[in-house]
């Protein structure tokens, strides 16, 4: 199997099945937005919005009439967005994992063959983008995870970077790496 493609694009995919088949083909910021469920998460909208705020962000949904649902409804989310839509072939089947097809009896991007992914994201692929680069470790010494009063830094950090308040430790360090340097992290995390 080919090295991973390293995205200096966030994506954004409807499921957790497709980050799952995304992640064996990329590496990179890969967020699940719950399929129609996001409309109704004003934090992962919050979070998508900061995330547009800061550069472009790839929308790969489904080609059946439920992801063309999403791209529609999340471009009114995002009002000026920097958004590149990919598009994955129509190919009728159904998921390995799936009794029945799908309504529209269309392949989703978790079952797309890698070769298929991996053509779509190559042209938005290279260096990683500029992160913070932090780790779980670094959270945890910073006193943002796993101590007295982590939960409120916490807060105070997401707050100061303009990031939904309420994230766990983990969601807070993935949105962190993706919308700050590691010197904007600094400064935020020293004014806390």
């Amino acid at each position: 199997m080919p090295e991973k493609l390293r995205l200096k694009i966030p994506v954004a995919v409807e499921g957790k099945y497709d980050k799952l088949r995304l992640s064996s083909v990329a590496e990179g910021f890969i967020i699940e937005l719950g399929g129609f469920a996001v409309f109704n998460d004003s934090q992962k909208i919050s979070l998508l919005r900061r995330i547009c705020s800061a550069g472009k962000l790839i929308i790969l949904t489904d080609s059946d009439s439920a992801g063309r649902f999403i791209r529609a409804k999340l471009k009114g989310y995002l009002p000026g967005a920097d958004l590149i839509n990919l598009y994955i072939p129509q190919v009728s089947g159904t998921e390995k994992r799936k009794r029945t097809p799908s309504k529209d009896g269309l392949l989703g991007v978790e079952g797309m063959e890698y070769d298929v992914l991996r053509s779509l994201l190559m042209p938005y692929c290279g260096e990683s983008p500029v992160s913070a680069g932090l780790t779980k470790r670094d959270f945890y010494e910073d006193g943002f995870s796993g101590g007295v009063n982590s939960s409120q830094r916490r807060a105070a950090l997401a707050k100061k970077l303009g990031l939904p308040e309420g994230l766990t430790a983990n969601a807070l360090l993935e949105a962190v790496n993706l919308v700050c340097t590691r010197e904007g992290y600094r400064e935020a995390r020293d004014s806390i």
